[in-house]
């Protein structure tokens, strides 16, 4: 819905109201209503979409947290410090067997999300996301 639907109509408003702000014929105050609506339509579906990008990442980050606790029985608070987002992010597609050697590799090997997805051999899809 977002990307096919949203963001293209939305889009499309805010150049419709760009080109009618630059022709003549229509009051000043007409041109400065549609372009800033237009202009705040389009922010609010990009913004939509941050917010709920931001969460995921958050939800992520405590599900991570949970599973090397639940794994370990120690926090993964050490570990997280030492790995970036998309690395997080990546690791989640691991299996339980192989997520606490991955994490380790991961740090000392400084392997990319796309590195660390290719190394997942039982891959653990996550069919719930937004």
């Amino acid at each position: 819905m977002h990307h096919f639907i949203l963001t293209p109509i939305t889009a499309v408003i805010f150049v419709w109201s760009i080109i009618n702000a630059l022709q003549d014929g229509q009051p000043l105050a007409q041109k400065i209503y549609f372009t800033l609506t237009a202009t705040i339509l389009l922010i609010l579906g990009l913004l939509s979409r941050s917010y709920g990008l931001r969460n995921q990442d958050r939800i992520i980050r405590v599900e991570m947290r949970l599973r090397y606790f639940e794994l370990t029985g120690t926090s993964f608070s050490s570990k997280e410090k030492q790995l970036r987002l998309g690395q997080i992010i990546a690791l989640r597609f691991a299996s339980d067997e192989e997520l606490i050697e991955l994490i380790d590799r991961a740090i000392s090997e400084k392997l990319s999300g796309t590195d660390i997805k290719k190394a997942v051999t039982n891959w653990q899809g996550d069919n719930l996301r937004v």
